[in-house]
């Protein structure tokens, strides 16, 4: 897909996820249809970043729950490490629109204006263009929700509580989703990442700071979010939490992948 000045093509299509619209359809379609997570209303999700081969069925928990709310959510705040370029604070780029195979999803300007007026937000395009971590994620949104826009912020050198104030910013109300990406423990044993990854992902129920980037590359971002929904009152729910030994690929070093709900503290499973 050929780049303009006001879009930022796909950098990972065909290799994280096919390239090909129909295919890709059908991959996020079967992920989909395979999860069955219970019924929840989410103001925030956590959600892996891989390849759809490997955390795609992961990711599906938590995007099968935004199916009932396609007409609701108006605005996702996405927000997720910066893998390959470093950056202080949060980088917004300057394009109007992000490519996938599905189609464009158009940035809100005026939300990314206003997160631009906090000191740790500025404008950083080269830790967007060749970043996976929030690509990965648009395909499952434009599949399962109708009309929204978008607010992508990579995450470098920054306190959980520069990403809390972010989220802060642009809680809103129903409309807004918030969305953190992240993966969890990298290139364990089959057997020692269950075991770190579950310690990880009872630290998150109990809404619990993670300590370093060992237990997730999204740590920052992540501790912003459990900041904010202390304060907002929100209520974790584990939905999914395996590794690539369990999803594909061998068992001998694997990644290991959440999916996380937060919503109102008074909403239960069901």
């Amino acid at each position: 897909m050929p780049a303009t000045a006001a879009t930022r093509p796909p950098a990972v299509a065909g290799m994280f996820y096919p390239g090909e619209a129909d295919a890709l359809r059908a991959e996020i379609g079967a992920c989909l249809a395979a999860a069955h997570p219970p019924r929840l209303t989410p103001k925030a999700l956590i959600v892996p970043h891989a390849g759809y081969i490997y955390s795609g069925p992961v990711a599906a928990h938590a995007y099968a729950l935004l199916v009932p709310l396609a007409e609701r959510i108006r605005r996702v705040v996405l927000i997720g490490p910066a893998h390959r370029v470093a950056l202080p604070g949060l980088g917004l780029p300057s394009v109007d629109a992000f490519a996938t195979p599905l189609g464009t999803v158009t940035l809100d300007r005026l939300a990314c204006a206003q997160a631009l007026a906090l000191p740790q937000v500025h404008i950083d395009d080269l830790s967007h263009l060749p970043e996976h971590a929030l690509e990965v994620q648009l395909p499952f949104l434009q599949s399962v929700l109708s009309e929204f826009t978008l607010v992508p912020f990579t995450v470098g050198y920054a306190s959980a509580e520069a990403v809390a104030a972010v989220i802060e910013a642009l809680w809103g109300g129903c409309e807004t989703l918030i969305i953190v990406s992240s993966d969890l423990s990298h290139y364990h044993s089959y057997r020692d990442a269950q075991r770190f990854d579950r310690e990880t992902a009872d630290s998150l129920c109990r809404l619990q700071l993670l300590t370093d980037h060992e237990q997730a590359c999204g740590a920052t971002p992540i501790n912003g979010l459990i900041l904010a929904a202390r304060r907002r009152g929100l209520k974790p729910h584990l939905l999914d939490l395996r590794n690539s030994g369990d999803t594909a690929g061998d068992r001998a070093r694997v990644v290991g992948y959440i999916a996380m709900a937060f919503t109102a503290g008074e909403e239960d499973d069901a």
